[in-house]
């Protein structure tokens, strides 16, 4: 009974809402998650050890009995005739049975639920699992995988430690995720694999073969496969004649072959090109989606080896800055139109992991600027946490700051606050321009230091597979490498904004991503970075 309390209160816990952290945007958040998990699997088994030892005496009390029971139930009268036996029957009916019952009443489960019930206010909700499957779409679709590969665990840059396998069930709920978006493509996608590792032999707790048939006949149809969605209903029909949707269903699909066939025989020529506008991933609000995505695989188009030749590798001393005189940075030309550079060994691992750590407490989901409120607000094209750290709170911010003035020959006193953002499940930054344009340029009025000149971008972290920074305008892909900070100016030496520059963070295959950027202004650049009307590099 106890279990069966215990299980009841767990259902109602993972079934209740919760306030939501968005866990899914920051794998530094979700890193959390484990520890909580280990603990509560810590006190799962004490909880299972505790109602095992409760058995235990159970089992030994009842076995003692049995031996009783089957020595006095040959001569009860006889039994009972030794008064020894006559005062513990009445011994054990009187306080032994008592106090049994009192141990199998008691509730071992106690410490476990209060456990998990201060643990569960900090869980993800529906919201941040509903967001983790899209990632996983997002991944599928970028990257151009397969659901078998995700679903193996096989994706590229993983290692065997890391490798884990998907469920049945973990298939079928990315298929009902896409189906409510009205995603089809993904739809049949994830519920083919879902019907794939039935066939195989995997079982499920959540669904059958008919229910997947189902979603699955409906998706293709959507996208205008009728002889497949055609296939698929008949599949279900001969697991469950009875089902009566899908029997209206099969006389719709045959009827509209046979309409289909009627406009063939006519002339009019087959339908195979209206089915192959339908199927397939639908349109999205990103008219570069598919540049981008080739970009992020990186299979962008590069550059002539006449202009790769132009670029090089030098020590850097920013015109012999004393700090760099004697030990000059390496800096690297990562393109020519517009000016990319990389800076190599900028920062140490110490100073990382110590922006890291002023920045994990403070990470919240990453916004943007909304161009007609001026306010922020969080999108679903920005996936990531945030956070601000300002130059005084610790002497390592400071020092870089201070390091990225020394290198750049940019005055950092007007720049905004070093930003650490952290990337979660399929992490990703869409296609956007650090500055504003003219008609939103009261974005930054407030601040009264002008536009954003420049960026400064650095990576905090290796990446074991996907998350390039990519310039989708010019067709140039950045890789993360850790230690290392891309800088590039947002406005030509006109002042007017370089479009050249439209840049994007690509979602996170395998692996954590973190950077920081400094957005470095126009005000205090005027003797540095002399205007000049020429619109040129």
């Amino acid at each position: 009974m106890a279990l069966y309390w215990l299980l009841i209160h767990i259902v109602l816990l993972t079934s209740s809402s919760s306030a939501g952290n968005d866990f899914f945007t920051s794998i530094g958040h979700m890193s959390d998650l484990l520890f909580s998990e280990k603990d509560l699997v810590s006190s799962l088994n004490d909880y299972v050890r505790a109602e095992e030892s409760k058995l235990e005496q159970v089992r030994r009390w009842a076995a003692r009995l049995d031996l009783l029971s089957a020595a006095s139930s040959q001569d009860p009268e006889g039994f009972l005739g030794h008064p020894v036996n006559a005062f513990k029957l009445i011994k054990r009916l009187n306080t032994e049975w008592a106090e049994l019952e009192s141990l199998v009443l008691t509730d071992m489960s106690e410490a476990f639920i209060s456990n998990l019930t201060i643990q569960r206010q900090h869980f993800p909700n529906d919201d941040d699992q509903t967001a983790a499957a899209k990632a996983m779409m997002r991944l599928l679709d970028t990257y151009q995988l397969d659901t078998n590969t995700i679903s193996t665990g096989g994706l590229p840059g993983s290692s065997p430690s890391q490798r884990s396998t998907m469920t049945v069930d973990d298939c079928y709920e990315l298929g009902k995720v896409a189906y409510s978006e009205e995603d089809y493509y993904q739809t049949e996608l994830w519920m083919f694999q879902a019907l794939r590792q039935l066939d195989e032999g995997q079982t499920s707790a959540a669904t059958d073969a008919v229910t997947i048939l189902d979603y699955l006949s409906y998706s293709v149809y959507q996208q205008g496969a009728l002889e497949r969605a055609l296939e698929f209903t008949q599949r279900l029909l001969a697991l469950d004649p009875t089902h009566k949707r899908t029997q209206g269903n099969l006389k719709h699909f045959e009827s509209q072959l046979d309409q289909q066939k009627d406009h063939e025989e006519g002339g009019a020529g087959p339908e195979s090109e209206t089915e192959s506008e339908t199927r397939g991933r639908p349109a999205d609000y990103l008219p570069e989606r598919k540049k981008y995505e080739q970009l992020c695989r990186g299979e962008g188009l590069g550059m002539t080896p006449l202009r790769q030749s132009r670029l090089f590798c030098r020590y850097h001393d920013n015109n012999r800055h004393p700090k760099y005189v004697i030990g000059p940075v390496k800096q690297e030309d990562e393109w020519d139109r517009p000016p990319i550079v990389r800076y190599h060994d900028i920062v140490t691992d110490a100073e990382i992991e110590r922006v890291k750590e002023l920045a994990k407490p403070r990470l919240c989901t990453a916004t943007t600027f909304n161009s007609v409120t001026g306010a922020r607000e969080t999108i679903q094209h920005r996936i990531s946490k945030s956070g601000w750290i300002r130059a005084f709170e610790d002497p390592v911010v400071d020092r870089i700051n201070q390091r990225i003035q020394d290198v750049t020959g940019l005055d950092v006193s007007t720049a905004e606050e070093l930003q650490v953002g952290n990337y979660g499940v399929g992490g990703h930054y869409e296609p956007h321009l650090d500055f504003v344009q003219k008609h939103d340029l009261d974005v930054f009025k407030s601040m009264g230091t002008g536009n954003r000149m420049a960026t400064w971008l650095l990576y905090m972290s290796d990446v074991q597979a996907g998350g390039a920074t990519v310039f989708t305008e010019v067709g140039a892909t950045l890789w993360p490498k850790k230690g290392t900070a891309v800088f590039w100016f947002n406005l030509l030496p006109s002042g007017e904004g370089d479009y050249r520059t439209r840049h994007a963070g690509c979602p996170v295959l395998v692996g954590n991503k973190w950077v920081s950027n400094k957005w470095i202004h126009e005000r205090g650049q005027e003797f540095r970075r002399r205007c000049d009307l020429q619109e040129t590099d």
